[in-house]
This record gives structure tokens, sequence and C-alpha cells, in this order.
């Protein structure tokens, strides 16, 4: 089984895996690198032993898609953020996905299970170091039906399907997003690739350089 999600904060992989273990699933990240550096957040991946995959190497994604059918294959959950980094939408909505979920829910035809969360911004801002603790936040999670990717068997090397494929998972995630926080979607999705934003890293930092 493949969970997706949204990806707001640093904190967002322990808030979802606690919520897929809660329900009977023990989960297995193919993280960014940058992550198990982390003080506390780096600890608890390792301890799982989740795969840290250092996404600005060229062809990491070659290398990241082995380890991703191998765990599916030995019939572990795997979580999977599709935009592949921490939304750049300013009100923390969802942005246009990278299309490696939409090629291994095809190559595998795992059931892909979307979810969304919100509150995990209040815990830790984006880029932030200092979590805020006190007063506590109340952080929802929930999930949606299985996706269904049949119209896209066979169609991994079909790029513009994959982008198809992709778009429709997001959206079934933002939808999710909608119901809990109560508000419409931009009916303009954020697109990294279309900005002056970097891809992957901490944006503000490099924008105040």
């Amino acid at each position: 089984m493949i969970a997706i999600s949204n990806h707001i904060s640093y904190v967002d992989p322990l808030i979802f895996a606690h919520f897929l273990y809660g329900n009977g699933r023990a989960v297995r990240f193919l993280g960014k690198a940058s992550l198990f550096r982390l003080p506390i957040v780096g600890w608890v991946l390792r301890g799982a032993e989740q795969v840290p995959v250092e996404r600005e190497i060229k062809g990491a994604a070659a290398v990241a898609l082995p380890h991703a059918i191998a765990f599916l294959s030995a019939g572990h959950c795997l979580g999977v953020y599709p935009e592949g980094t921490l939304t750049r939408d300013q009100d923390h909505w969802p942005m246009v996905a990278k299309t490696g979920l939409a090629r291994l829910a095809v190559m595998t035809k795992a059931p892909v299970i979307p979810c969304a969360q919100w509150g995990a911004v209040e815990i830790l801002a984006p880029y932030s170091k200092r979590p805020k603790l006190w007063p506590r936040t109340k952080v929802t999670v929930i999930a949606g039906a299985p996706l269904d990717f049949s119209p896209w068997y066979g169609k991994e090397d079909d790029h513009d399907a994959m982008i198809e494929a992709t778009a429709y998972a997001m959206a079934a995630i933002t939808n999710l997003l909608v119901e809990i926080r109560g508000e419409a979607a931009p009916t303009t999705i954020f697109d990294p690739r279309q900005s002056d934003l970097p891809r992957t890293g901490n944006y503000k930092k490099r924008k105040n350089k």
C-alpha cells in the first residue's frame, strides 16, 4: 500500500507515521536526506529504518525507485509526499507535484490511499528550527478512498500521462484538505517549475541572501 499526503512542515512525517500506525500500518518513507540530519526527526527516521534520498544528486529518483518497489513487494506501507518538498504555496496548499508517485503506482499497481493533514504548520513553521509546543495545537489527519490508476497502466514511460495521473492524485489530496480547512482551494495551482524559486531546499533562506 502507498499512502500519500500533502507536505507543509518538517514534523509531517512523524504525524503521518503516527496516524498510519494508529490505523494498523507501520510506514516506511523514502525521505529527503536533509530530514535525517535533523536532531529529533532524523533520530526517529533512522530508528524506524527509513531510507534517505539525496534529491539534488542526478539520478536520485532512479536510485530511489527500486527501494520503493522493494518495500511494497515486502508488504510494507510506503509513505510518499508527491510534491517532493515542502509546498511553496504561500497559503500552504498543495502545489504541482513530481511524477514519481504516479510512475510507482502504475508500475506496481499497489493501492494508493490519499491523505491530508493540517495543523503541523502551527507546531513548526516551514524551514523553522523552533517548534511551538505550547499551547497544544490540534492536528487533523484524514484518509480518503483508494485511488484508481488503472487508466494509466502501461503508460509509465509516457510523460504526459504521468503528469495527468499526478494531477489526479494531488486533486484527491487537495479535496481532503479543503474538507479539513473548510476553505476553498486556489483556482490556480502553484507550479514551482514556473516560478523563480528553487525546486528543493530552503528557498526562504536563499531569498534572504
